[in-house]
């Protein structure tokens, strides 16, 4: 790896920041990422994007926001196509006086961290933001190598960085800053469902509007434990006839930088739904934009997932005052204060999620005291504020420590 270069002192006052993203889908990342460059300062930084493809429903509002989008695809690594790509990346980022390099996630951190060396770019800032559950033990070695070369690592949960130091990543490296949240929306949805319940989704759906609905915020999955809340609603109709299961999330897939719907998988679930008998009362809606609106309309957030970073899901749903039950695994219980804002329960365990489920469904007190703290909690700990203000120091710091030399010479 090349030697970094510093930035002159005649440098524009703006930082130039560039992310690098694989696409802009409809995911927990992804949304993060949207959501943080419209909130950054933009009197301070000037920000471009580089992505693997441009696809996904956040592109568009980053483009009319005057936010540029650069695509470099790729192909897979034994290609001549994605070495070319590389080089053409370091290339842009030189021709833009790039300062900070922010890449999110495996494929992009892989493509970005060795263009910023080629470029030398005085910053480079990669994000990890699941536990490598979904990486081979290959790619796993990979990305310690990306980390070695990285200036800093964010995570977004204390699971994730715990997870990275046992991997053998050097922990002072690491820094966590959780996810933010804009409360906004859900308040204004919280008020406009009590206004115009009759418009809302059990009108859409033809449920009973006195129907109670156990939503499942999250993109369509194995590691997601579909499987589980399938079988927990077999159970949980028998003891509460009343409730109706949304699944609202789709099933895409991102193979290096390109996306995948499976269709399959979809019509697996369906498969199960039908043998279960439970098609009648449990809804595959696909990708909602009005999330807070359906969440409004809720009684409770079930995340059964096997894995997981800081769900973004249940962030949502601590906004919109929900209870919760969620697995006991990876970032959920920094979410999830069992017997405080909800119930965790141990994974791929059907008859433990179908309790805890019943037990908030039998007590109508117990789910608003914790719908209450969810919502409590998410505003004292999660707000966008907090997660922009955080960054933005970050970026600040290091390129100040990047192209100090005193600085420098007092950190060796």
């Amino acid at each position: 790896m090349s030697t970094k270069t510093s930035v002159s002192s005649t440098s524009p006052a703006r930082i130039r920041l560039l992310k690098v993203t694989t696409n802009f889908a409809s995911g927990g990342t992804e949304g993060q990422i949207h959501k943080l460059s419209k909130a950054l300062d933009h009197d301070l930084i000037h920000l471009q994007f580089a992505c693997l493809k441009k696809f996904g429903p956040f592109l568009d509002d980053l483009e009319a926001s005057g936010i540029p989008v650069h695509e470099f695809p790729i192909g897979t690594f034994y290609q001549l196509k994605t070495y070319t790509q590389i080089w053409k990346l370091a290339s842009f980022m030189r021709r833009e006086r790039i300062q900070i390099c922010h890449s999110y996630n495996f494929y992009s951190n892989l493509i970005a961290v060795p263009a910023a060396s080629l470029a030398g770019i005085p910053v480079v800032i990669i994000s990890i933001r699941d536990r490598g559950v979904y990486l081979s033990s290959m790619q796993k070695r990979v990305q310690r190598w990306t980390c070695r070369f990285a200036d800093n690592i964010l995570v977004n949960a204390e699971a994730i960085r715990h997870w990275l130091i046992d991997q053998g990543v050097n922990e002072r490296k690491i820094e966590v800053i959780r996810n933010g949240i804009d409360m906004r929306p859900f308040e204004q949805a919280s008020t406009a469902s009590g206004t115009h319940a009759e418009l809302g989704i059990h009108a859409e759906l033809g449920i009973p509007a006195d129907a109670r609905l156990v939503v499942m915020l999250a993109r369509l999955n194995p590691q997601k434990g579909i499987d589980e809340i399938l079988h927990a609603a077999q159970h949980v109709k028998k003891r509460h006839p009343d409730v109706h299961f949304l699944i609202v999330g789709e099933r895409l897939e991102s193979r290096n930088g390109r996306i995948f719907q499976d269709a399959d998988y979809h019509q697996r679930l369906q498969d199960l739904t039908d043998s279960l008998g439970i098609n009648e009362f449990v809804w595959f809606t696909g990708h909602r934009a009005d999330t807070a609106s359906l969440l409004s309309q809720s009684t409770l957030s079930v995340l059964p997932s096997h894995s997981e970073g800081l769900s973004n899901s249940l962030i949502e749903s601590m906004a919109a005052g929900l209870p919760l039950v969620a697995t006991d695994v990876g970032g959920n219980p920094e979410l999830v204060t069992d017997g405080i804002n909800g119930l965790l329960v141990p994974v791929r365990n059907v008859a433990a999620l179908a309790t805890a489920i019943n037990t908030i469904l039998d007590d109508p007190e117990m789910a608003a005291r914790f719908g209450a703290a969810s919502r409590r909690m998410c505003m004292e700990q999660f707000s966008m504020e907090k997660m922009v203000t955080a960054t933005q120091q970050i970026y600040q710091r290091e390129l100040h420590r990047h192209t100090e030399p005193a600085t420098r010479e007092n950190a060796n």
